[in-house]
């Protein structure tokens, strides 16, 4: 085997990227990285400079993994600052490091694409090894690969890659009819609360749409922007991505998404939520307003979604990262995992101590947070044995 390495997507043929994929999870795409890339949201100015591996056998592309060198931690969503404040206090830089992420995205999902799954753990192996060579031989002080499937995770931690645990809030799909059957197997009270945020939406005059992305137009696209950017610029910041970027996906891949949009009583878009989907999940991933409605928010960005998801018999809901709320909406806490090798056995020591401290708490808080459920016991227990 050979492994290659690319500053830029384009450099490697779509038609090679796509014989490795068999799995229709939208962040993989080729195109959806390739408009990352050209709309600059990802590029060394950006903190994220393309480094994408290509394993070859025979000259034959067997894997590609999206990979960047990073000068920062930005845009990761698993949060290491404070590593690197404590390599900077030691006189060590942690920057630049090797990262297997999808910019900006916080949903689990695989993070190598692989042509012969028989050969999965050979060329993992191959790949970790290499890597950590990589690593060892330049200035690089780590590499992280962020909320990948389990399945992978589990083949990078037996090659000493440590294991680093998260939580999220997902949604289930019971081949549920419609949304009162999925109401059906809550507790009467939290039925009556999702049913009463319903009814305040209607009556405010709102209406909600659930667009593919084959039918969004430009001014909807337009407007969902501004929607988004505002949103950032409440926080006192820019969002990361440009209308370019937006634009470039709903042309390039509109089989996986969906937009959710919210009109007023006079025709007016007032708020919006896009979202990716593949043959099996829903992603929410990005929400925006001009003004505030009483429950729109979990409307727009739970509530639509789980209708789409019941419509499409897909299994489950990705709403996004955080968000204790979720949880008496349906969303039940998960375990999410990534794996990091640290070049210096010094800090890779005291790290792997605060991991298992931290795996310990986290699994401590998802146990907790499901008691709250809001579901009757047997489909509680029944959400339990599938995660």
């Amino acid at each position: 085997m050979n492994i290659k390495f690319y500053d830029s997507i384009e450099k490697i043929k779509k038609s090679d990227w796509d014989s490795v994929s068999f799995n229709r999870y939208p962040f993989l795409k080729y195109d959806f990285l390739k408009a990352l890339e050209s709309s600059k949201c990802v590029s060394p100015e950006q903190g994220w400079s393309p480094f994408h591996l290509v394993v070859t056998d025979n000259e034959i592309i067997v894997a590609v993994m999206p990979l960047y060198i990073k000068t920062d931690s930005q845009g990761e969503f698993i949060f290491d600052w404070s590593w690197a404040d404590a390599f900077y206090r030691n006189g060590l830089d942690y920057y630049p490091k090797l990262v297997c992420s999808i910019p900006f995205t916080p949903a689990t999902g695989p993070r190598i694409l692989i042509a012969d799954s028989a050969k999965r753990a050979e060329i993992i192996h191959e790949v970790s090894s290499y890597l950590k060579q990589l690593t060892e031989k330049n200035n690089f002080s780590s590499v992280h690969i962020l909320l990948a499937h389990k399945e992978e995770i589990d083949k990078f931690a037996s090659q000493d890659f440590s294991l680093r645990t998260s939580y999220s809030f997902h949604w289930f799909n019971k081949d549920y009819k419609d949304f009162n059957n999925f109401l059906e197997d809550m507790t009467s009270r939290q039925r009556k609360n999702i049913n009463k945020e319903r009814k305040k939406i209607y009556a405010q005059g709102i209406t909600m749409m659930k667009i593919k992305g084959e039918e969004i137009d430009q001014e909807m696209l337009e407007t969902f922007y501004q929607f988004y950017q505002v949103t950032y610029l409440k926080r006192g910041m820019r969002g990361y991505l440009n209308f370019e970027f937006f634009s470039n996906i709903i042309k390039l891949i509109p089989d996986a998404i969906m937009l959710v949009m919210a009109k007023n009583s006079s025709g007016q878009y007032v708020a919006g939520a896009l979202n990716f989907f593949d043959d099996k999940k829903l992603y929410g991933r990005y929400w925006g307003c001009l003004e505030e409605y009483d429950s729109l928010h979990f409307e727009a960005c739970y509530y639509q979604g789980i209708e789409f998801c019941i419509q499409e018999g897909l299994e489950s809901f990705d709403p996004g990262v955080q968000g204790e709320h979720k949880i008496k909406r349906g969303f039940c806490p998960i375990e999410t995992y990534s794996v990091h090798w640290i070049k210096d056995i010094r800090f890779k020591d005291a790290i792997d101590d605060f991991l298992v401290r931290e795996r310990e708490h986290i699994l401590e808080y998802n146990e907790s947070r499901r008691s709250r459920l809001p579901f009757k016991i047997e489909v509680t227990k029944d959400l339990y044995e599938r995660i």
